[in-house]
This record gives C-alpha cells, structure tokens and sequence, in this order.
C-alpha cells in the first residue's frame, strides 16, 4: 500500500511540476519584471519563471563567456543585445521601453535642501559630497553615467568637471575611483541600499528604479539626461569606453537615448525552453505587458521595434 501512495504522490509531482524559464534581466527592470512574471504565470500556470538580475552586459556575459543556459534577455540597453548576442546566441533584438537619467537622494543627502537642475554640478564638486553610479563595464546604466556628467560639462560650461569627478580618462578600471568622493558597485540597484542609509549622498541611476523606490531625484535637461531622439545628435558628441570581448580590447559606448532590448538567447543549450521563453517575450511585447512597464515608471515603445529575424515569436 506504501508503494502505491509513493508511486502515486511521484506521479501527482511530475505533472504539477512547472516548466522553468530563465530571465536573465538589468537589475533596473526586476520591479516591473516581478509584476510581469506575477501576472505572467496567473495566465500560464504551466510555466515558473526565474528571474535573475544583473548588470546587462554582465547578464549577456554569463551565457557568451560562462556558457550559462538561459531563455530569455532584458537588456537596459538594446544595444547590448546587438553588440554581444547576435548572431551567435540570439537572433532578433526587440526596442520595447525607454527611460531617463536623473540624480537620485534623500533627506539625508548633503545639500538636499539646495540641490537643483541649474546647480547640482556645483554641489557635486563640493567637498564631502559623495557620489554613486555603477561599474560602467558591467551595467549600462555606469557609462550612462559618465556620459550624463560629459553632457553636462558641455551643457552648463563647466570645463573639466567630467574629470574633476571621476578621472577615469575613457575608461574605468575597478579600484580606480577616489572612495572619498565616488562610490562605485557591480549594478545600479546594488547602490540603493545604501542610499538610503545616508552612506552616500547623490545616485546616477534610471527615473524608474528612483520612482519605484520613492527617493528624491533631481530631474536633468534633456539635452543630457539621455531621454529624448530629438537630442541625438546632441548625445552622440560623447562617448565611454568599456571592457571588450577579449582581455585588453575596449568597445566605444556613443551618447543615445535610452532604449531597452529584448531577445531569447539561441545556441547549443538556449532557449532549454523555446515555448516558455517565447510566450513571455509575446507577453511583455503585449498590450497588457507594456501597460505593467508603463505603470513602473518607463514609457513603452508602441508597437516596439523589432530587427533581426524575428520568425521565433511569431512575427515578421
């Protein structure tokens, strides 16, 4: 009899068993994500989806470089997706959602009271004040970062204020920074925590992730918060450097709007699986997954942009 209820309870456990897929996502989109996979699996019980945040190009680099298998990509920065997965581990990059850079802080912030759109480049340079953004070699929203603070030193004509802050040159080598002045972690979530127990005073980072995580924010001129395609030309006047593909080789990161990227990673062991990983891309890309990323804070490209071959989700 104890055979048959085990052999019985194993049967019951195989079909209740979900089908796993893996997302591998910019740390700036795990609240609208988390929504979206909560939604997502209310409509397909079948499936149980495993968010995994990080830094984009680090998420890229865990299946190029670490050989991971993994379904499904959410880039902060579609260009990731055309620069390190295709063609060989992915082959159609979707444009689904914009954001835009501003300077996030507290009550505990040095200057809180003062700080502006008009002076915070004054406030920055002051002694004391402290400032984070993330590694520019592992997160877009790093070089994003340094290209905000070159905008800015053309827009307000402040001369050397990109090096007076940093002084990376064109590109940041970890340990580099001044930890008196500037703090620096893997992605630009890591650095939230810290914010907000006043370790620190001023964040680059993502309008989304600062309304989600109800901070003060200092909102930036289009001109150089990155927001806005009428500024392109504007943007593209300066650019970063980050880690190549090879050790010693760096790639130029030019000045864009921002605009994530959504793919399904395609190799020897991606997507392990196919039927899960496109429903979910169709699910996000829909009416009802754009209207999440939208009530997160980022406005959704509608309908999104989609190159490459894009046969996989069913589309031309």
């Amino acid at each position: 009899m104890k055979k048959i209820w085990l052999l019985s309870a194993l049967a019951a456990s195989f079909l209740l068993a979900k089908e796993p897929i893996v997302v591998l996502h910019a740390g700036s989109l795990s609240v609208p994500f988390a929504e979206i996979e909560k939604v997502f699996e209310e409509k397909y019980p079948q499936y149980d989806v495993q968010r995994e945040p990080s830094g984009s190009i680090a998420a890229a680099r865990k299946v190029t470089d670490l050989g991971r298998a993994a379904d499904v990509m959410g880039s902060a920065d579609y260009q990731v997706i055309d620069a390190m997965l295709i063609p060989n581990n992915a082959k159609f990059n979707a444009q689904f959602a914009t954001n835009e850079m501003v300077l996030a802080y507290t009550d505990k912030s040095k200057f809180a009271k003062e700080i502006n759109e008009k002076n915070w480049t004054d406030i920055f340079m002051k002694e004391g004040v402290v400032v984070g953004h993330s590694n520019p070699n592992l997160d877009p929203c790093g070089y994003r970062s340094m290209l905000v603070t070159m905008l800015a030193e053309k827009y307000y004509v402040k001369p050397g204020l990109y090096q007076a802050l940093f002084n990376y040159g064109d590109h940041y080598e970890v340990g580099e920074e001044n930890p008196k002045k500037v703090v620096v972690r893997p992605k630009e979530t890591d650095l939230l925590g810290l914010l907000e127990a006043g370790q620190y005073d001023y964040l680059f980072i993502y309008k989304s992730v600062a309304d989600q995580h109800h901070l003060k924010y200092v909102t930036l001129p289009e001109a150089i918060s990155l927001k806005s395609a009428k500024y392109d030309n504007v943007y593209s006047e300066v650019s970063f450097n980050i880690d190549g593909k090879k050790p010693g080789e760096v790639e130029k990161q030019v000045g864009a709007p921002m605009v994530y990227g959504l793919s399904i990673f395609e190799n020897a062991k991606s997507p392990a699986n196919k039927a899960g990983a496109v429903a979910f891309v169709n699910f996000i890309l829909s009416p009802e997954g754009q209207a999440i990323m939208k009530k997160n804070g980022q406005d959704a490209m509608n309908p999104p942009i989609i190159t490459g071959d894009a046969s996989i989700l069913g589309k031309k």
